[in-house]
């Protein structure tokens, strides 16, 4: 049975109330371990604030030149072929982390 987003959130936040493991908690309601770990994984990579940009264009003879942007410790390649759509993405995401 399928888990709506609404109830993958009311058993993230009670279990994050608990102060237990999620692999026990998972247990003690009836939840699938394995998956309600996926589910705290997943939660977890998406509040980290990084947007993955799928591969849209083949790569080709240019796939090696990147684009680098530099603050600080943080380094951003940007492949050149990155196509327009995805590169207003990725400005946007510049302006949040810089």
């Amino acid at each position: 049975m399928k888990t709506s987003k609404e109830e993958k959130a009311m058993w993230l936040e009670d279990w994050r109330g608990s102060g237990k493991r999620a692999w026990a908690y998972a247990k003690e309601n009836g939840l699938i371990p394995q998956t309600f770990c996926s589910w705290v994984k997943r939660e977890s990579q998406e509040a980290s604030g990084f947007v993955e940009i799928p591969r849209q264009v083949k790569p080709g003879k240019d796939e090696s030149r990147k684009i680098l942007i530099e603050k600080g410790d943080i380094k951003i390649h940007i492949p050149v072929y990155v196509l327009a759509e995805e590169s207003f993405v990725i400005m946007e995401v510049l302006k949040a982390v810089l």
